[in-house]
């Protein structure tokens, strides 16, 4: 019954959900007009801030492009192709593919939200081995498993929060840092994480579809001109001249490309021995880059690799700068500000939990950035609960503002599942050679998001937080 309702709600999303782009322009308009008759911003100072905003997210967009190629590039290598078709011994049929996607999807989420990258790679591999798998749901199950992440090591808001003179504290909102005892230690997060891990693969199984044949990868690269048959290494030697030469003796030199990983890896072993386990982008991609170094051997090999690897991100190059315009007209009109306000002015000491949830699912769809949704509305949500806990211990009011932070996250994240930004760094690995949209997709996500919907908002009001 689940999965069939599922199957209703993926064609209700294939007819009327538009393409990302046009996502993208319509909350635009909406956010635009939102500054214009709630705020009373004038038209000028709106398309000011959308240009203001528009470049924003530009080095943000910049790790995002680096992280999927250079990701991408790893599982071109030879030596991951095996590996996978090891794990194929193990793994054989399309519900265990399901179940093993989501669940070491949310388990590397944990890590880091850009290793949705290494849950992508991996899930299309196998759905190349594999014969039977929904294509569509599988990119889905991927795409649902990035939802840990704000429980985990890379989380923003919590990390944020225990940052010596974060801005919290330069502003007088907070007078010291909030330890991660707080937020990611506490039960409330644990929970949230066993959830997550063990009960989103099982949930997203109940949601299989049963009543429509699957198009399976293989089905959908036959239909496809574009993808190569021919192996980075044959691909390689096409670019060799007739004759020995030089540059073809530096472009296949194991040495040099040996030096460069030499370099490289002391670096990283350098970094976490003087900053401990800080995940943050620029180490990964360049974990990810030395690594395809590796693994490729030689120059022109990971030249052919990342050449493959960046055949599909113009939707990543050109869609973010819009949604950082958006995030522009949020910030720089007072509307998020206003947003915030209009929320915490309803909550009370019982209540406030779910409306800081509420609060980060509904910002997010302008702001699709944990960190810069939170400084736009974090300052109104703490001192909302400020005003609500006053009077109270010093230690219940730091945990209140602990509660609201988390809620905001666990919202934040949740909500990506009914807008496309995300997706951007999925559709570029799991759709390449094939003709697969968001639209096909995002349907699978909608009773998903739903049920963690009532489930999470129970768990912030009630679950005790250590």
């Amino acid at each position: 019954m689940i999965g069939k309702l599922g199957e209703q709600v993926t064609q209700l999303f294939r007819k009327y959900m538009p393409d990302a782009f046009v996502f993208a322009i319509l909350l635009t308009l909406l956010v635009a007009f939102g500054a214009l008759f709630w705020v009373g911003v004038s038209p000028l100072e709106i398309i000011v801030s959308w240009y203001d905003g528009f470049f924003d997210l530009l080095a943000f967009g910049m790790q995002i492009v680096l992280i999927i190629i250079t990701g991408f590039a790893i599982a071109l290598s030879p030596a991951v192709n095996k590996g996978i078709d090891y794990l194929t011994r193990f793994i054989r049929t399309p519900r265990q593919v399901y179940f093993f996607v989501v669940m070491i999807g949310m388990l590397l989420s944990l890590v880091s939200f850009g290793w949705l990258v290494i849950t992508a790679v991996l899930a299309r591999e196998l759905a190349l081995r594999i014969k039977g798998i929904n294509y569509a749901f599988l990119i889905a199950c991927v795409y649902f498993s990035m939802n840990s992440w704000v429980m985990g090591l890379s989380s923003s808001i919590p990390l944020l929060l225990n940052t010596d003179k974060n801005f919290l504290i330069d502003a007088g909102i907070l007078e010291t840092v909030i330890p991660t005892s707080y937020t990611l230690g506490a039960w409330l997060n644990i929970t949230m994480i066993l959830l997550l891990v063990l009960g989103a693969p099982i949930i997203m199984l109940l949601l299989l579809p049963k009543h429509q044949k699957p198009k399976e990868l293989c089905e959908l690269l036959a239909e496809s001109s574009d993808e190569t048959t021919m192996s980075i290494q044959e691909e390689a030697s096409l670019i060799e001249l007739p004759k020995k030469a030089v540059s073809d003796r530096l472009n296949n030199s194991v040495i040099l490309q040996a030096m460069i990983v030499l370099m490289g890896v002391t670096y990283i072993v350098y970094h976490f021995m003087t900053k401990g386990l800080d995940l943050n982008f620029n180490i990964m991609i360049f974990f990810f880059l030395i690594l395809g170094l590796l693994l490729h051997k030689t120059p022109i090999r990971y030249v052919v690799a990342m050449k493959r690897a960046s055949s599909n991100i113009s939707g990543v190059l050109f869609q973010y700068p819009f949604y950082a315009g958006i995030m522009g007209i949020m910030l720089y009109t007072g509307l998020g500000e206003r947003l915030a306000q209009l929320l915490a002015s309803v909550a009370t000491i019982d209540s406030y939990p779910f409306y800081a949830y509420l609060t980060g699912g509904m910002v997010n769809f302008a702001i699709p950035s944990a960190g810069g949704e939170f400084a736009v509305v974090g300052p109104g949500i703490i001192e909302a609960v400020k005003e609500i806990g006053a009077g109270l211990p010093e230690k219940q009011v730091t945990a209140m503002i602990s509660r609201a932070s988390l809620s905001i996250a666990y919202g934040e994240s949740l909500s990506n599942m009914l807008q496309p930004f995300y997706l951007l760094l999925v559709i570029p690995i799991m759709a390449k050679g094939v003709n697969i949209h968001p639209r096909d997709v995002m349907g699978y996500l909608l009773i998903p998001f739903l049920l963690f919907f009532v489930i999470q908002s129970l768990l912030v009001v009630f679950m005790p937080l250590a």
